[in-house]
């Protein structure tokens, strides 16, 4: 394992699942990676659950990796917007770490369908989270949500009432917790209506 990846394994919580030997079909590049990482623990949690790493086949806690990349489970909702992304992992917030076309791992915003490049390995994925876990990684919002609220379950992230996008904080009475798929297909529409017009209209989510 690489130097900043063996560190996370170190420091995480898990596995979500079974483990498993996984073969993701490639010799090289992030997905034997990802394959290695999750051959050595099959889903965890890291960053005190800031970051979620999902685990692969059945069964286990969180979101399953090839059940979680279909179009059905919340991808039809962005209307192409999240095409060619294979996502491995998202933070408190469900912003999803991914594997852009299978070479570039990039982070996907949720509400804005942005995609920020980070580098073109897993490594340098870590490395950027080992950077700044508070922001990257959002250890600290996690760990003051879960002092004040309990912890998350593997299957929940915290979604924000008034968007971020749009204005809205990162005060607790602005974030509410719901599954995360269905946070994920509450703000496909908005990150379609974001990319289409550039009259960012004030938008709740009841």
């Amino acid at each position: 394992m690489t130097p900043a990846l063996q560190p996370l394994l170190d420091r995480s919580r898990g596995p979500t699942g079974q483990p498993r030997q996984v073969d993701l079909g490639v010799e090289r590049g992030p997905l034997a990676e990802l394959a290695d990482l999750l051959s050595a623990k099959n889903g965890f949690f890291v960053f005190n659950a800031g970051i979620q790493i999902y685990r692969a086949g059945e069964p286990g806690l969180g979101p399953e990796l090839q059940e979680w990349n279909t179009t059905e489970a919340w991808k039809d909702n962005y209307g192409g917007l999240a095409d060619g992304l294979f996502c491995v992992g998202q933070d408190l917030f469900g912003r999803q770490f991914a594997i852009d076309n299978r070479h570039t791992v990039v982070v996907f915003d949720p509400e804005t369908a942005e995609r920020i490049p980070i580098g073109e390995s897993l490594e340098a994925w870590a490395a950027w989270l080992w950077e700044d876990p508070d922001v990257n990684g959002t250890r600290a919002y996690a760990t003051a949500w879960q002092d004040e609220h309990g912890a998350l379950t593997p299957d929940q992230r915290l979604i924000p009432l008034r968007f971020f996008i749009l204005g809205g904080s990162y005060d607790f009475d602005n974030v509410a917790v719901k599954d995360a798929r269905t946070c994920m297909r509450i703000r496909g529409p908005i990150a379609q209506t974001i990319n289409q017009s550039a009259d960012r209209t004030v938008l709740y989510f009841q």
